[in-house]
This record gives C-alpha cells, structure tokens and sequence, in this order.
C-alpha cells in the first residue's frame, strides 16, 4: 500500500500540491463492490477546517447504508466518517490545533482515504497511551456505547440490560460500560466464540440466540419480569421478541439495524406490552454540540489509557479492500472492530 514518506512529499502535501491521494469512491448505490478504489486530487483545508493524514479508518454500519443509499448521500462520495491520524495541514482560523498533532473524531464523510479534510471543532487530540488505531476503533463505537449508557437511558445499579449483538464492536463496549455503571448485563451472540468474548467484557450471561430463544431466556433470567432496556443494533430479527423481553414502561433502544429495516409499528402495542418507551437514536443528537462530543470522547480515551475499557480491534484491510471489509461486517463473520489501513 502507498504511504507517505519522508523528504519532499511531505512538504508538497502539506502545500497541497501532491500529484492525487488515494480513496475509496462509491460511483452508484450497490453493493460491496460498488467501492472503487482511486485516485483523486489531494485536497486542502479551507477555513475552520484541518486536513488529516489518515493512519487508521473504522469501519462501521453506517458505511453500508450510505453505500446502498439506505442513507442518500450525494453521488459520487467516498464512504467513512471515523478516522485517526496525524494532522499535516491547518485552514485559516484554526488556532487550537497544530501540525503534528495525533488526532482522532467522528466527522463528514470522506474518511475512506489518505487525506481528510474535517472541521477543527470535531477533532480530538489523542491523549498519551491511545494509538491513532485505538483512536480510530473508539471514536463511533465509543461515543455511541456512552451516549446510550449515560443518557438515551441512564444506567445505575441494579438495573438490567438486554444487549444484541454483545461480541460486535459496539456490543464489547456497551457491555463493559453498562457492568461499570452497575448494571445487570444480558448479552446475545450467535457463536460459544462470540460468547467467550462478551463473557470476558463482563456479561453476567450471554444467550446464543442460534440454539434458544433468547426472549424465553430473558424471561428466565429474569424470573418473567423482564428487562429494564433492550439495546439493539440488529432490528428486523430482534425487534419483535425485544419488545417482548421488557418489562412494563421499560424502553427499546433501537440504534441499528443490521439484519435489516423493521416493520411499522402501531404505538397502541406498545401500551398493550406494558406502556413500554421505544427510541430510535443517533450519535448525531447526542455530539452535535463540540463540548459535548470532546467530553464523550475525552471520558471514552481516558479509560482506555488506563486500560479500564478494553477494545478488540478484530480485523485490519487495506484500503484498496473496503468492499472485504464490508461483506465481512454484513455476513457477520466479525467480532470487535473493523479497521482499514491506507
């Protein structure tokens, strides 16, 4: 793979007069072989803005809905919105960030590339003891498991979550904030694999939803009560027995849907199920202010600089192979993160 490298090229990129950049360019809505890999022009920071040497780009869900046009996106775009690297260029205006500064954020889309240009205000510095490839596992998956936690629904002692997914990136993360907030964790996988690892992060129990029905085990574990919050990335498979594993007025989080869309929903079932709280939430309303995303992030880097929340970085591509990285994450033969590396 090219990378940049020492003497003059560093100082014709950080002009913004290298010869093209390579990234991943999605020219029509498809499927995993609609990622292109190509040159384009280097680009420059403009105003506000800082441009990124990419060391490091998470691979997350969100990435196969703009490639299919679940979420439109202008075509053509190049994919990935979470990176870390190293900051060699700085727009006019930007005072609180410097060349040389090891930085990771969750921004625009562009990610997916040597160079990133992103807005200074979401940008954070690394703290000492975070590589820029811990950086880049952390920022969406990280904020993500803190805002769900902390705020969609507050977690304290002796409270009980149902967690889909509990061996994903997300699931891993989610897993071990909850259990430090004190709760009760629930998790599902679909492999004793996938089980050792959500055991390992801190599930009190772990339901392989391939062999038992994992809304009667969650009763079970519950003595028919029920659960007080289900979060699920998973959504058409899951959506209707999560429903059923809460306990009156307990809420469903729906932040994903990997194994597709759900079906309409008339809100009168959900007072027939116990008056129950359904959201369907988004990193974006939760750090779309910069304090409040540098706090999120800042509180997530800190305890994996002193190894309090564990990350499983499981599998590293190239670049120039995003749409393997992609039909991984879909066929769900993935646990922990998804890297790309330029």
């Amino acid at each position: 793979m090219p990378r940049h490298k020492g003497g003059h090229g560093n100082l014709s990129r950080s002009l913004g007069l290298g010869a093209g950049m390579r990234a991943i360019r999605v020219h029509t809505y498809g499927g995993p072989d609609q990622l292109r890999y190509e040159t384009v022009p280097d680009p420059g920071p403009g105003p506000g803005n800082v441009r990124v040497r990419v060391e490091a780009t998470g691979v997350n869900f969100k990435d196969v809905y703009n490639r299919t046009g679940h979420y439109p996106t202008p075509l053509p775009f190049t994919p990935g919105t979470e990176a870390a690297g190293t900051i060699d260029a700085i727009g006019p205006g930007v005072t609180t960030l410097r060349v040389g500064d090891r930085v990771a954020y969750d921004g625009p889309l562009g990610a997916y590339a040597e160079l990133h240009i992103v807005p200074a205000e979401r940008i954070v510095v690394l703290p000492a003891g975070v590589d820029t490839r811990q950086g880049a596992a952390a920022m969406l998956q990280g904020m993500t498991a803190h805002y769900l936690t902390a705020s969609t629904f507050p977690l304290s002692l002796g409270d009980t979550a149902l967690i889909h997914a509990a061996a994903g990136g997300t699931g891993l993360l989610l897993t071990q904030i909850a259990r430090r907030r004190g709760a009760r964790v629930i998790g599902t996988v679909s492999t004793p694999e996938k089980a050792a690892l959500a055991t390992a992060a801190g599930a009190n129990d772990v339901i392989l939803y391939t062999e038992r029905d994992f809304e009667v085990e969650t009763k079970r574990l519950t003595d028919g009560r029920g659960v007080d919050v289900v979060y699920d990335s998973v959504g058409k498979t899951t959506f209707d027995k999560s429903l059923r594993s809460l306990r009156p007025r307990g809420m469903m989080v729906l932040f994903g849907g990997s194994s597709g869309p759900v079906p309409p929903l008339d809100p009168l079932e959900l007072m027939r199920r116990g008056s129950l709280y359904l959201t369907r939430p988004t990193l974006t309303n939760y750090a779309s202010d910069p304090a409040e995303m540098r706090a999120r992030a800042d509180e997530v880097l800190s305890w994996i600089a002193d190894g309090s929340l564990k990350l499983r970085i499981g599998h590293e591509y190239p670049l120039r192979d995003a749409a393997q990285a992609h039909r991984a994450l879909e066929g769900r033969e993935t646990t922990g993160k998804i890297l790309l590396i330029p």
